[in-house]
């Protein structure tokens, strides 16, 4: 594959991001160095851009399998789905191996202090509950776990995932992990009101985590309650099934119930406390291990248990590592001059970083292509899966603005809008790297090898990205710059934007004032001199779709599959927690259904693609803080 250079080699992944969507006026985000850990590294060096492909035909191209192989596969799928004995609660099969396998606190107290030496504690739910409520529920996700979808309607099922019940073979603990937060290392944090209930075993030998997100104290819960209210549980719970609909590698939900109780909580940090009702959140990934997991033991200067949970992450969610051979991955070049060749089969650990970095690139150019921003992407909220993790202010782009952030805590700096993402990833695959090279796991060249992998799977996924959603027969660098720069421009609704774009007709001819046609409901509000911009850049688009050989309802078809009409706009949660609050669930369980599939029109559900109304720009609704 041939490999090119279309930007200085000292721009970082942010300034390569921002050739392609941010507006003239828009300052480049500048690292603050870590502080207060001492062996890891200063912000990573700019990549290399001998390691960004531009070759991304492979990832344009489509399987050429016949109608009857797919057909078969389908019924053979669906069988085998048949066969799947649904379970009820009782009958879960449960695994321990995170506790089994790793050191653990020898107190199961939950007075708040410092764990040393220690991946976890053993500790049980503590929150107090009276008649809790089944808000909301997922099927797919029970699905998951072999558990029959009966099992929502037992009378005690609320009881037993409000944590007030123990689950019959469960073992309940809490993670003990670091992280850097806005920066600067914080030392430990830890599941501070997450509580995992253990892993599930599946018939397909899927492992599965379950946990209780406001279940109550923990020793990581420092001065909190280890709470959560219906808000913010309301936003956790539908993300995290919304980004799954997306096709967006994410932690998933089970379920979600009310307490019964009332939690204090002060929104805003700024002194008007109020109640709220209280809600738990039953979370459910393969694995909950952070960046920050590793990075505490590191930071303690116990290399043994970064050692020990970096085989005990590869044994059972890498396990193809392990067994990688030198005909599979002899070696890779860096790139550099006189340096040698990284081979990843000759050390577990650096193939294990690879990856680690080249899922978290792919993860993050999802996100910009979905217009998700996180809004608080710390160390420990970084899964070492590549899954996105920890639903707190995130938000959805409306009208394009490189600069977004939905987090009032990242005011003004913004470290974590929009933009930034991508540079931030590399930053924190950094302090990754480094703390894996404290533990003498990876060495610098194989540290500087997974940062370089870092980008160029960010620049090759997110090209390829940008080329499926605007219908490109190939990737066209000039043109996807000058659509995001013009959307920027008009802070143009980057969602319904190219939802629309695929209305347009491959037809040179058609005149000049029936151009915008299609395009009327998202540049309704633009000048005469901005739609004589857009009608040119629409002109030349037109012209770009005209060179490729499929038709226009063929076009139409493939960009409204990478394009959704549906998004988890801030301002549907809120309906949602408005009607949830007053004791209406069925918002919440609509907005779910409609979340499940949201490439697809479903006739009657037009109202969740509209714009947000003029009372969704109010804090607490477009932007949030981190307190939940």
């Amino acid at each position: 594959m041939q490999t090119l250079c279309p930007f200085p080699s000292s721009l970082s992944l942010t300034a390569l991001y921002l050739r392609f969507c941010a507006p003239k006026s828009f300052i480049k985000f500048h690292f603050r160095p870590s502080n207060s850990f001492k062996f890891l590294s200063a912000p990573p060096k700019p990549l290399s851009c001998d390691a960004v492909s531009m070759d991304d035909s492979s990832l344009l191209t489509s399987s050429d399998s016949s109608v009857d192989s797919v057909t078969d596969g389908l019924k053979k799928q669906s069988l085998e789905e048949d066969e799947v004995k649904r379970l009820i609660l009782e009958d879960l099969n449960w695994d321990h191996s995170f506790v089994r396998e790793l050191p653990g606190d020898p107190r199961s107290d939950i007075i708040p202090r410092e764990v040393l030496r220690a991946c976890y504690t053993k500790v049980s739910p503590t929150v107090n509950v009276e008649d809790p409520q089944l808000v909301a529920w997922s099927e797919s996700v029970a699905e998951l776990l072999d558990l029959d979808p009966k099992e929502f309607e037992r009378p005690d099922f609320p009881l037993k995932f409000s944590g007030a019940s123990p689950l019959v073979g469960g073992m309940p603990y809490a993670q003990c992990y670091g992280g850097h937060q806005f920066g600067s290392w914080a030392g430990q944090l830890g599941d501070g009101r997450a509580i995992t209930l253990g892993e599930i075993l599946n018939s397909k030998s899927e492992r599965w985590e379950m946990q209780l997100k406001g279940a109550g104290k923990t020793p990581y819960s420092r001065f909190a309650d280890g709470l959560a209210v219906l808000r913010s549980s309301i936003r956790e719970f539908l993300c995290s099934e919304a980004m799954h609909g997306l096709g967006i590698p994410t932690t998933r939900a089970l379920c979600l119930v009310t307490t019964g109780k009332h939690v204090i909580r002060d929104m805003f940090y700024d002194g008007n406390a109020k109640a709220e009702p209280g809600a738990v959140v039953c979370r459910v990934a393969q694995s909950f291990l952070r960046f920050g997991s590793y990075q505490i033991h590191a930071s303690r200067g116990n290399v043994d248990i970064v050692r020990a949970l970096a085989d005990y992450t590869i044994k059972h969610h890498f396990p193809h590592i392990v067994n990688m051979s030198t005909s599979e991955s002899s070696s890779i070049s860096t790139g550099k001059e006189q340096s040698s060749d990284v081979d990843l089969a000759s050390n577990k650990y650096a193939a294990w970083t690879v990856e680690v970095a080249e899922r978290t690139a792919s993860l993050f150019a999802r996100w910009q292509g979905a217009g998700f921003t996180h809004g608080v992407l710390n160390t420990d909220n970084m899964s070492v899966l590549g899954l996105s993790i920890d639903y707190g202010p995130f938000g959805f782009l409306d009208g394009f603005d490189p600069s977004y952030t939905p987090n009032t805590t990242d005011l003004p700096g913004r470290r974590y809008c929009f933009a930034n993402q991508p540079d931030i990833g590399l930053w924190n695959i950094a302090q990754f790297t480094s703390t894996l090279s404290a533990a003498q796991l990876i060495n610098e060249k194989e540290a500087d090898f997974a940062m370089e992998r870092y980008g160029a799977k960010f620049m090759d996924e997110y090209q390829a990205i940008m080329t499926k959603k605007l219908g490109l027969p190939k990737y066209n660098k000039q043109l996807i710059s000058k659509f995001l720069n013009n959307l920027a421009v008009d802070k143009v609704d980057y969602t319904n934007f190219f939802r629309f774009l695929s209305n347009i007709k491959a037809d040179p001819s058609i005149p000049e004032d029936e151009l915008l046609a299609p395009m009327k409901a998202v540049l309704s509000n633009i000048t005469e001199e901005r739609k004589v911009v857009w009608i040119s850049l629409l002109r030349r688009y037109v012209e770009e779709i005209c060179s490729s050989n499929i038709s226009d309802e063929e076009r139409k078809a493939s960009m409204n599959s990478v394009n959704p009409k549906y998004i988890l706009r801030n301002y549907l949660c809120q309906n949602a927690i408005d009607a949830a609050e007053s004791g209406d669930f069925e918002e919440v369980r609509r907005l779910l259904k409609v979340m499940e599939q949201p490439y697809d029109d479903q006739p009657g559900m037009e109202k969740y693609a509209l714009l947000p109304p003029a009372w969704a720009n109010r804090p607490g609704v477009c932007m949030l803080s981190c307190s939940s």
